[in-house]
């Protein structure tokens, strides 16, 4: 039936499927075909057939090329034998390690492993303890591991280090030429309070144009922003680290960054009180919100303050406070920038821009590292006064570089593919909301839906799903717009400390200012890294293109995969943290909300903790609950009780899976173990409203229990006449 070539991705149980090169639909590998290979090896297939799913089915005649990198697993000794059990669940074998082979590791240690013999139908792949990171409880080992597991790269090269090393401390005199002196203007930056590098800094002031009554009146808003292509150009060894990475990662307590510490928290950061290189975006902001002129120009800043979104918050909040008193020099540009805030959102409502009520988390972690508490991030005017201004710079970056006709790259989010609006709209009817959906949908329509669901128990699910319904936002050299922010054009300009693609935006600003163009060269540390399916960058079907173009493309799947796998290892990692946080907590109950409904079970997040778990439908009750894809939930045969997303419920921690990064919880029951104590939700209300509905609950509860003390009875009796076979107990269904 033809032959494949592709890239194997192992499953914990065992199988597998082989994803091809050219991104057609994956191949299923047998677990017999997985003992010959591991996860990311290369391989060429032939497909035999189709199974019973029907999905192609295949056999591995070739191994095209086997994976290099290390494997992070623990150290075991056996049966006499030495061994290292890999992490990652998909490689699926143990790795035999040769007693000569095991360096100065100790049996529990977590180890990198260098594989000496591959894997065959017939023996299990060798390998060499190659590096011991430590013991699996060492403050910050789940981080030393994903880095690991996800192949981040996380030293930079001794040639990086020295070059890094030579540049100067601070802003030289030959550094300030053909730039425009803002060292008097009281920018500043707005950032967390536990930030350490300093991308941007704003300033606004009133603005107007003409006189009379036609005068029009707006602000004049600055967006400041680090200079980093001065220091970093291409091709040199800064440079070909900062692309290998594309992103700086982020985890719990620590920062993998793009960039040497001297330049992402010293050179290049605004920081407050010392002379910085910038790029500027200065723009003219009408009273309506329209941005009617800009220009980009480079500039030496000085930053007057390094304020917190807190700190802002409260000064516009009670501009009478002390945190006002404090910055009494600063409150009238304060009030300023949130005047042209005001005025951006009117555009952004204008436009009919997507706005999601989903709440974020923050993790507060310990002197060791381990979780202490996790708390919703709150989202102040602060926040979204710098993101909004942060759109407009990066906006206006886009518009500049499109009207030039230079190659780019632009940040691109399309909206639901055809499969995924006729799914979304069959969930939107089964739940009663009757906003409209046309077949192409436009951002205002999703807006309106995600109003329509405001005041509902279940609202940011139903905002989760319409963002899921969305496809991810990519990196990309043709440009389609901005389907969530409503923009035709759009591109990152604000964070070049951080992200890659913003650093190739300032350097083709650079070059259009100068009446050049950039071009991009190929990079040898250009990889596409693989991430977990669901992860994946799809392969975007282009028209042909010229050379310079399929680079600045290639170069747009490289950021999207390294973003995806910076997004990947940051999971693990908290993932990691809330099941070691939620063994302290096995046997515990919690109150919760279901967020999502399996065929297999209930996904709850916990009210307190703000961690998620499964109830498997086992653990749901003596009768058989049928799940309603279109409505989302499960529904019992028999009592017709229902369990939706958005279904208060009270659970307990009954188990927690530490390598599988698993939390599974059980029902709350009463004392006689016969029923939920959290129902879910009935079909129907009886008339009357609430009160009605729960005497109807109290009354069916007192029937129940009528029922189960008759029926304990009879059962006793009989048990008296003639004894009984003992039945032996059901087997739990697996997991899927």
């Amino acid at each position: 039936m033809g032959e494949i070539e592709g890239r194997v991705e192992g499953h914990r149980d065992g199988h597998g499927f082989v994803w091809p090169d050219d991104g057609g639909n994956p191949v299923y590998l047998a677990p017999q075909e997985m003992r010959s290979v591991l996860h990311r090896d290369r391989v060429r297939v032939r497909v035999l057939r189709l199974d019973r799913r029907g999905r192609p089915e295949g056999r591995v005649l070739d191994i095209l090329e086997r994976r290099r990198t290390p494997i992070i697993g623990r150290l075991l000794h056996e049966g006499g034998q030495w061994l290292v059990a890999p992490e990652d669940s998909r490689f699926g074998q143990d790795i035999l390690i040769p007693k000569n082979a095991i360096a100065s590791a100790a049996v529990g240690q977590v180890v990198s492993v260098e594989l000496t013999e591959p894997p065959s139908l017939h023996s299990q792949p060798v390998g060499r303890v190659a590096e011991v990171l430590g013991e699996i409880d060492d403050a910050g080992m789940e981080i030393e591991i994903a880095v690991r597991k996800y192949e981040v790269p996380h030293r930079f090269s001794p040639e990086t280090v020295a070059q890094a090393a030579a540049l100067p401390d601070k802003v030289r005199a030959a550094d300030r030429r053909h730039r425009v002196d803002l060292t008097d203007v009281p920018l500043v930056t707005i950032d967390g309070e536990d930030a350490r590098d300093f991308d941007d800094a704003v300033y606004c002031e009133p603005f107007k144009r003409g006189r009379g009554k036609s005068a029009a009146e707006g602000w004049r808003l600055l967006v400041a922003i680090a200079d980093v292509s001065h220091y970093v150009r291409p091709g040199e060894p800064i440079d070909e680290d900062a692309y290998e990475r594309a992103t700086s990662v982020y985890f719990p307590r620590r920062v993998i960054p793009m960039l040497p510490e001297k330049l992402s928290n010293g050179l290049c950061s605004l920081n407050p009180d010392v002379d910085r290189l910038c790029m500027v975006c200065d723009m003219v902001v009408l009273a309506d919100g329209r941005i009617e002129a800009f220009q980009f120009y480079p500039a030496v800043m000085h930053s007057h303050a390094r304020l917190t979104y807190t700190e802002v918050a409260a000064i516009l909040l009670n501009t009478r406070g002390p945190e006002a008193e404090r910055r009494a020099d600063l409150v009238p540009h304060l009030l300023h920038l949130h005047e042209v805030y005001r005025a951006l959102l009117k555009q952004r409502a204008n436009r009919g821009a997507v706005e999601f009520d989903t709440t974020e988390t923050q993790i507060v972690c310990d002197d060791q590292g381990r979780i202490e508490k996790i708390v919703p991030r709150v989202r102040t005017e602060a926040h979204r006064l710098i993101e909004e201004t942060m759109l407009a710079a990066n906006v206006c970056a886009a518009e500049f570089i499109a009207s030039a006709e230079h190659p780019c790259l632009y940040r691109v989010h399309e909206g639901p593919t055809p499969e995924k609006r006729l799914a979304l709209q069959a969930m939107l009817k089964a739940l009663g909301i009757a906003a409209p959906l046309s077949d192409e949908p436009t951002p205002g329509e999703m807006q309106a839906i995600a109003m329509a669901a405001q005041g509902r128990a279940d609202a940011a699910q139903i905002h989760t799903m319409l963002l899921r319904s969305m496809q991810q936002a990519i990196y990309t050299a043709s440009n389609s717009g901005h389907f969530g922010l409503a923009y035709d054009a759009y591109t990152h300009f604000t964070s070049p400390i951080r992200r890659y693609p913003d650093l190739l935006v300032h350097r083709v600003i650079k070059a259009l200012l100068a009446g050049k163009r950039f071009h991009l060269v190929a990079s040898e540390k250009t990889r596409v890294p693989e991430v977990r399916r669901g992860g994946k960058v799809s392969h975007r079907a282009v028209k042909p293109m010229s050379q310079e173009m399929a680079l600045w493309e290639a170069t747009g799947v490289h950021c999207s995969a390294n973003e995806r796998r910076a997004d990947e290892a940051s999971r693990d990692v908290e993932a990691w943290l809330k099941c070691r946080y939620m063994r302290e907590h096995l046997g515990e109950e919690f109150a919760g909300t279901v967020s999502a409904v399996a065929a297999f079970g209930l996904f709850v997040t916990l009210d307190a903790m703000y961690v998620e778990g499964l109830v498997h439908i086992t653990e749901l009750g003596g009768e058989y609950y049928r799940f309603d894809e279109a409505r989302q939930e499960l529904r019992g045969e028999r009592t017709g009780i229902r369990y939706a997303v958005g279904s208060r419920v009270r659970v307990q921690v009954s188990r927690v899976d530490l390598d599988g990064r698993k939390i599974d919880f059980r029902m709350v029951r009463d004392g006689d173990g016969e029923k939920l104590l959290a129902r879910g939700e009935r079909l129907r209300t009886p008339a009357g409203g609430a009160a009605a509905e729960l005497a109807a609950v109290r009354e069916s509860d007192r029937q129940s229990k009528a029922a189960t003390r008759a029926a304990k009875g009879k059962a006793a009796e009989g048990r008296s006449r003639k004894p009984q076979a003992k039945r032996p107990a059901p087997k739990p269904r697996a997991r899927r």
